[in-house]
Parts: C-alpha cells; sequence; structure tokens
C-alpha cells in the first residue's frame, strides 16, 4: 500500500487524526475544452499570449508527460472517477456512450463525503439527466450548460456563448455575459461563501473553450487577427481564459487562500484548432491516437504543500491518477470497494520517487457505438508508443512519431500487445451495461430528452443548428435507453422544438442574433416541416396520434411498468418522410 507523502509543512494530514476545516487544503481545478499542449506561450507557442499560465506554469510543479483520452466526455469521466475511460462508459461524446455509469464514483462524491464544499462550474458533458448529472454525483453547487457545448441540442434553446441561461443546481437561470467569464464568476462566488462558512472546498472549473464554434469577445480575439477567423476566436478564448485564471488566483491572493490551496490547469484532449501554428513537435489532433491528440499540459501548484518552484515530472502520468493523488494530498478516505486503474503520484509530486516504475497506460477513442478492439488506441510507456497494435515509436528519440520501428523491436512490442490483451479482456464484459436515462425519479420529473442521446448506428441531430435544419431520415434518428422507476401512469410529450421555444411543430424559426465570431448554431434558419402522425413506442408498448396544424406538442398518457428498455419517438409526413422528436418529455403522474 502507498503512504500519503508529507510535507513538514504537512505532517497532521498524516496522522491518524483527520485534519480541522481549517487546516485541509482546497481544491481549485481548471480543466479547458480542446485547448492542447502546444496552446500555451510558456510550451512554445509563438504567437499566442497566455501570460498568466505562465506564471502558474513558472511556479508549479509540471507534468511533462500526462495522458488523456483524444475527446472530452471520455477524458472527463477518467479524470473525476481514476477509472479508463471504457470501464465507465463513456467512450463517446453523444448517443448515450457519454453518461458516466451509475456505479462510478466521482471525484465530486469523494470530496462531499470528505467534508468538502463541492462545485462545479461550465461543462459537464457527462449526462444532462437522472442519475448523471453533476448535482447527481456529489457536487453541491452547480452551474453548467448542457451537452458537451454552448448551443448543443440538451443546452438552454438558442445559447450562444454570450448571455443566455445556464442550468443553476436543476434550474435555468438567465446569466448575462461571455461564457468562460459567468462560469468563472459562479466559481468565485462559491469559493466566498466556502470561506465565509469556514468549509474547505473543491471548485472544479471546465470551460466549455476555446471548443467550437468559434466565439470570442472581440477585444481578446483582436491581437491574432492576422490569423484566420477560426484561429483568432480560438486564440481569443484562450487570451480569455488565461485572463480569468490571473483573475482567479489574484481572488485567491485577496482571500487568503493561495497558501493552502492546491490549483490545477489542465485541459482535456489535443488542439482542435492550433496544431498547424505549434503542436510542441508531436504528430495528431484532437481525436488522434498519435501524442498530439491526448498529451496535453497538467500543472500543480500547491505553496503549503511543497508544490511550487517550477519542477517537472518525467514519467508518464494519465487522467486516471488524478483522483488517487488529490486522495492523498488531502487526506479523504477513498471510496469503499472502488479499486483505482490509476495511482497516486503523490510522490512524483514531491521530487521523492528514485524507483517509480515503467509502468504501462492505454488511451484510445472509440467514438462509436460500441467499443472495437485497438480501434484509433496507444499503448504507452515512458519511451513506447504502440499504435493501433501495429506501430511502435521510440517517443524519446521519434516525438514526432515518424519512424515506425515494431520489426526491430518485437520484446517491446509483445509486452505492450499482452497488456493492451488483459486490459481489454477484463473492460469487454462492461460494454454491454449501457446506461439509461431514469424516467418518473423523485430527482427529475419531469424528464426532459434529447437527440443528442439517441442510440443509432447513423449520425444523430448534438447541435441545435441540426434541429433547425431538421435532420431527419432512418440514419439520423434513433431510440432513448431509459429506466422506468416505478409502475404508473406516464404522460409524454413529443416536441420538434424545446419547451423555452415555444414554436409549433410544423412552424419555421427566423434565424438567431450573431455574435461575435464564426455564424453561431443558433443564426441557422429554422426549417418547416409538416408532420401528419406522430408515434411513440416504450417497451412493449406503442402508440400513435395525429398531429394538429399548429401544436406545439403531441401528448400521450400511457402505463408503464418498472424497469430498463428501449423508448422511441417519431414524426411522420404524408410523404413518409420520417423526423425524430428531438424533445421529449416525460412525466410520471
Amino acid at each position: 500500500m502507498r503512504l500519503p507523502v508529507c510535507s513538514l509543512l504537512l505532517l497532521a494530514a498524516c496522522s491518524s487524526f483527520p485534519l480541522a476545516a481549517a487546516d485541509k487544503p482546497n481544491v481549485v481545478i481548471v480543466i479547458t475544452d480542446d485547448q492542447g499542449y502546444g496552446d500555451l506561450s510558456c510550451t512554445g507557442n509563438p504567437i499566442l499570449k497566455t501570460p498568466n499560465l505562465d506564471d502558474l506554469y513558472a511556479e508549479s510543479v509540471r507534468l511533462k508527460d500526462y495522458h488523456v483520452a483524444p475527446t472530452c466526455s471520455p477524458t472527463r469521466s477518467a479524470f473525476l472517477t481514476g477509472h479508463w475511460t471504457n470501464r465507465t462508459g463513456v467512450w463517446h461524446t453523444i448517443m448515450g456512450r457519454s453518461m458516466l455509469r451509475e456505479n462510478e464514483v466521482t471525484m465530486g462524491q469523494v470530496f462531499k463525503d470528505g467534508g468538502y464544499a463541492t462545485g462545479m462550474f461550465g461543462k459537464w458533458h457527462l449526462g444532462d439527466n437522472y442519475p448523471y448529472r453533476p448535482e447527481d454525483r456529489g457536487f453541491t453547487e452547480v452551474l453548467r450548460h448542457g451537452g458537451g457545448g454552448v448551443g448543443q441540442t440538451p443546452d438552454y434553446w438558442n445559447n450562444a456563448y454570450f448571455d443566455g441561461s445556464y442550468w443553476h443546481n436543476s434550474t435555468p437561470v438567465p446569466v448575462k455575459g461571455f461564457c468562460t467569464d459567468v462560469f468563472f464568476d459562479y466559481a468565485k462566488r462559491f469559493i466566498k461563501q466556502q470561506k465565509q462558512a469556514g468549509k474547505p472546498f473543491l471548485a472544479y472549473i471546465a470551460t466549455n473553450a476555446p471548443h467550437g464554434p468559434m466565439h470570442s469577445p472581440p477585444e481578446f480575439s483582436q491581437p491574432y487577427q492576422e490569423q484566420n477567423t477560426n484561429l483568432a476566436n480560438f486564440y481569443g478564448m484562450i487570451a480569455n481564459i488565461d485572463q480569468n485564471v490571473g483573475e482567479l488566483r489574484a481572488f485567491l491572493d485577496e482571500e487568503e487562500l493561495t497558501k493552502n490551496t492546491i490549483f490545477i490547469f489542465t485541459t482535456d484532449n489535443g488542439s482542435s484548432s492550433g496544431d498547424k501554428v505549434f503542436n510542441a513537435g508531436m504528430r495528431g489532433r484532437k481525436g488522434s491516437e498519435y501524442d498530439g491528440g491526448h498529451r496535453v499540459p497538467l500543472f500543480v501548484h500547491w505553496p503549503a504543500g511543497g508544490l511550487k518552484g517550477g519542477r517537472d515530472v518525467e514519467p508518464i502520468t494519465a487522467y486516471v491518477d488524478v483522483l488517487p493523488t488529490l486522495i492523498d494530498l488531502c487526506n479523504v478516505q477513498p471510496p469503499k470497494g472502488v479499486k483505482f486503474d490509476g495511482t497516486s503520484i503523490a510522490d512524483l509530486l514531491h521530487g521523492k520517487s528514485t524507483d517509480w516504475p515503467d509502468r504501462i497506460l492505454v488511451t484510445d477513442s472509440q467514438r462509436v457505438k460500441d467499443p472495437i478492439k485497438w480501434r484509433k488506441s496507444a499503448v504507452m510507456t515512458s519511451r513506447w508508443r504502440l499504435n493501433n497494435g501495429k506501430e511502435l515509436y521510440d517517443i524519446k528519440a521519434d516525438p514526432g512519431q515518424t519512424a515506425n520501428i515494431a520489426d526491430q523491436h518485437p520484446k517491446v512490442v509483445q509486452r505492450l500487445t499482452n497488456f493492451y490483451d488483459q486490459w481489454w479482456a477484463e473492460l469487454e464484459p462492461t460494454f454491454a451495461n449501457a446506461t439509461a436515462i431514469a424516467l418518473g425519479h423523485p430527482a427529475e420529473n419531469p424528464t426532459r430528452l434529447t437527440s443528442h442521446d439517441w442510440i443509432t448506428t447513423g449520425s444523430t441531430p448534438w447541435n441545435q443548428s441540426h434541429i433547425r435544419k431538421a435532420m431527419n431520415g432512418p440514419r439520423n434518428t434513433g431510440f432513448w435507453n431509459v429506466k422506468v422507476h416505478e409502475a404508473g401512469t406516464y404522460e409524454v410529450r413529443l416536441r420538434r422544438w424545446p419547451i423555452e421555444s415555444d414554436t409549433a411543430i410544423d412552424a419555421s424559426l427566423p434565424p438567431g442574433k450573431p455574435v461575435p465570431g464564426v455564424a453561431a448554431y443558433r443564426t441557422a434558419v429554422g426549417k418547416a416541416i409538416q408532420p401528419t402522425i406522430a408515434k411513440l413506442s416504450i417497451g412493449d408498448a406503442s402508440v400513435v396520434s395525429k398531429v394538429e396544424p399548429g401544436a406545439q406538442e403531441v401528448v400521450f398518457q400511457l402505463d408503464l411498468k418498472a424497469g430498463k428498455t428501449k423508448m422511441e419517438a417519431t414524426f411522420l409526413t404524408g410523404d413518409n418522410e420520417v423526423y425524430g422528436a428531438y424533445y421529449a418529455y416525460v412525466e410520471k403522474l
């Protein structure tokens, strides 16, 4: 058993007595979206300026070979649980494969159980319905957008980075300002409240920026106008994040919280837009199995714990290590019965490990309905990368992964293959344990379902421009996995547009207002459709109704049995065109 590492300043953390609230370290995590390792001036970007993050870098312990998943939801699932993404049920970003399985214990729950106030601000992307929302998973204060980004299908209608509405503790509330500014502002309010209450806190700030669509406050994109529009706004969003990080650190100084706060900055995958400018010599970008897709920055600053001064950690580490490490550093109890896939790297952070093992780690990019062995995979050590089960790279000699030397090192290939085979064999039986959205549960009744979570082998309408353009046809419809909480009478309301739009099923919609940067999702024209029939099936119940002209919804009442099943809802036109009901509201009466 690896014991927590103690600095002389924190001997109490390793005693048999729990720390008083005032002595427990606070935790602030900033994790950005689609910002790669090279999208910082401190890592060598020749164009982008990030002075506040550069200061943090200079004062922190840095993980130099830290790996996540190549896309966002999978990274978040592993980061928050210490489990491989494929074990958690999260291997995609849509299609019901972005919901964190109910049995997983999150960082929020661990710290809540450890006496911390827990806040989550920004992007969750691990489920928008009970039991998958952050407020269901241990976070006591939540302000979040819906889905995987502002303006995606589960988000509040017509949201577009500026102003709009976000879910505050399950209730939509209007906000003013740029999304990143709002999330940091709510986090600071939360932190101040906990200081006043004398309670330690975990603040998880997960920006949707700089994920597309590319919208930035003009004052931040202006310095990069010589770049193309996408990149100017991408860099602008990062510059805005940088300013917010600087202001947050100044706020912690003013509140006299900096010394005993563990401050972590990291990102969720490789760059989506900046790789052609600077990629730190790596191959690949967001979505790639090569290092540019999943090697990202992670800085840790904690003056009271001795994590300061600008030091690098060289051995390979990963997102599954973060929760076990924080449990060690904060001396909170690990969740009972949970075996982490990662390990505490507290020894590495403190520079006290001289015999760190030559460990093997795995990451992959599935983005399919069901995982496929070896698909876009990387089996990694500090020296080696085995990609797709066939390509071997010596990352020390060839950081750009240009020369496949698998035939020169068959024993290395065999060792990494054996590890992957055992890893896959352990995880594969769990893949069939599909997540299901609860219907009729007291924690969320009615339940709001969206097409983002349709399970399909085609393409699902995951953002609001898809709804406006009326994506349709057999390959663009699907079903929801649902779990009827208890038997009873249920009302199901099928809609083309969400309730807050106040729009009829057969109506068109004018374009929404533009915002700085590229065209927002809401600027697409809302196409009129002319359905005549609505169909609904849940389990063994199947019903049909006419769609009246001008109706905003079609309402069904039916008796449902308790248990897990499938729900499918469609609109049919007189010409037999099929449209899914992009929004459905289900209430137990």
